[in-house]
């Protein structure tokens, strides 16, 4: 009987002992944690964090700054569940993009790049690993490289020439009237056709499909706008199957029809080099993307086709999101 007895105060001893040793790691492991956070800045709400005080009448720039005076050129919020750190200052600038920059090498996944960017797949967007990896050594080599700039060079030519010689033939079926041209439209149409022609050989704006012409420009509108928009459920991802602000709505009808544009061209290609027309010398990136990708090959459980229109898709965004505000858009 003592013999039980003291075997069970044994063990509600060691048991004691034990729950002692966790709690105790874990308040030190806390404490380290804590010395090496940086601070969070006050006015967080449950839930939402602080993205209440990013969302007031002042722009959110000005709404950092004034944080940046307040805690330090270092500190963190909360966007919803997303813990975000800020930094103002280029030493720690230098410390996260060069002494650290495989820590913060990724992209943040949010709704927009999943429903517009082929589930992750345009490399602009898509998270560091493998994946991108591939994808970015094949568009240094093939995509980037100076022979291939080289080669723009005539197609930017050719529609600088034929930009003028349509506003000239204007000018001259109306040399009787005053002519007037819009010269945000005029350059965005230049730019938009020389980025077509550079990626899927195909020239829209000022084409004889005016339809489809301004299918395309509404949709990379579309684009432009949705991506950079916020999105509820990117910050309370627990409330994307609501969609209470209708944006995954419009992003999927969005990705559905540039899909729609770039499997046609896709299949166009294709065939073209089925029939041997791709010898050609001027091939376009889709072309190139072609003959580089096998059919059959995966990118990290990605098939060909979706890794070539996604990287089409890339190239064209980021081109003309240099042209957005003032030539596109506006």
């Amino acid at each position: 009987m003592e013999l039980h007895d003291s075997r069970g105060l044994f063990t509600i001893f060691f048991g004691l002992l034990l729950f002692l040793f966790v709690v105790s790691s874990l308040w030190r492991r806390r404490s380290v944690e804590n010395r090496k956070a940086p601070p969070e800045a006050s006015g967080a709400w449950p839930l939402i964090g602080h993205l209440h005080l990013l969302g007031g009448s002042q722009p959110p720039h000005v709404t950092l700054g004034n944080m940046v005076d307040k805690y330090g050129p270092i500190f963190t919020l909360r966007l919803g569940v997303h813990k975000t750190l800020v930094v103002s200052n280029w030493e720690m600038a230098k410390q996260c993009f060069t002494v650290n920059d495989k820590a913060f090498a990724s992209r943040p996944k949010c709704v927009a790049f999943e429903v517009l960017g082929y589930n992750f797949s345009m490399i602009g967007f898509s998270p560091y690993g493998s994946y991108w990896c591939q994808v970015r050594k094949i568009a240094t080599l093939e995509l980037l490289s100076a022979h291939r700039i080289e080669m723009l060079k005539d197609v930017m030519e050719s529609e600088v020439k034929a930009a003028v010689k349509e506003s000239y033939n204007v000018w001259l079926k109306n040399k009787n009237q005053k002519v007037e041209t819009e010269m945000q439209r005029w350059f965005g149409d230049i730019v938009l056709n020389i980025m077509l022609r550079a990626v899927v050989g195909k020239r829209f704006v000022g084409g004889d499909d005016d339809g489809e012409s301004e299918r395309i420009r509404n949709a990379v509108r579309e684009l432009f706008d949705l991506s950079g928009s916020f999105a509820i459920s990117d910050a309370l991802p627990y409330l994307r199957w609501l969609d209470l602000d209708g944006q995954e709505k419009k992003m999927k009808r969005t990705a559905k029809e540039l899909d729609e544009f770039y499997q046609v061209w896709l299949e166009e290609h294709k065939r073209n080099r089925k029939c041997g027309s791709n010898g050609r010398k001027d091939l376009d990136l889709m072309d190139v993307l072609l003959s580089v990708v096998d059919d059959g090959e995966e990118f990290d459980g990605r098939d060909a086709d979706t890794t070539i229109k996604a990287t089409c898709l890339v190239c064209i965004t980021i081109h003309l999101s240099f042209w957005k505000k003032a030539l596109i858009l506006e």
